[in-house]
């Protein structure tokens, strides 16, 4: 996946050495509850539409701006889920936390599609039939599935998931 501008000059710095990047999660629901994931360009991986913010970006600005960046698909946000950090090291060796903010989100309009290269798939699943999710992935969706609980963190001192 390409790097934004903003990347490339941060990595250019600090080489693979660790950044941290303020992140948005998009668990999107459509009218059957299904939800919406992607299978990744990158790693061919399923998971849940995400980015990283870009600078001077709201969070709700960028969650819906991914979403339909790389599905075709507008939302609308129904209530902020959770945030945690979340530690990742790409193939390539670069190392980075991700402080990821994730919201409960609806479909209101388009066709999930591939809209860019950051996926070679797009489609709806229903609760009981996911694919092979990583254990973050899944942490994101449990704490989505109440329209109306309170967000979701970390206690202090507590870990997302050991490991994390």
């Amino acid at each position: 996946m390409p790097a934004s501008e903003y990347v490339q000059n941060l990595r250019a710095k600090v080489g693979p050495g660790l950044i941290m990047f303020p992140s948005v999660t998009a668990v999107v629901f459509n009218d059957r509850d299904e939800v919406l994931l992607h299978r990744r360009s990158d790693t061919g991986v399923w998971t849940l539409i995400a980015g990283m913010m870009d600078p001077g970006e709201q969070p709700a600005d960028a969650v819906v701006r991914e979403v339909e960046e790389e599905t075709a698909v507008l939302v609308e946000i129904e209530r902020l889920a959770g945030t945690a950090l979340h530690e990742v090291t790409y193939l390539n060796g670069d190392h980075c936390h991700f402080v990821n903010i994730w919201f409960r989100c609806r479909a209101v309009s388009g066709e999930a599609r591939v809209n860019d290269s950051e996926s070679l798939a797009v489609e709806w699943f229903p609760l009981d039939a996911l694919p092979e999710l990583n254990p973050f992935a899944q942490h994101r969706i449990r704490t989505s599935l109440e329209k109306d609980a309170p967000a979701w963190y970390a206690a202090p001192g507590e870990e997302v998931l050991p490991g994390m």
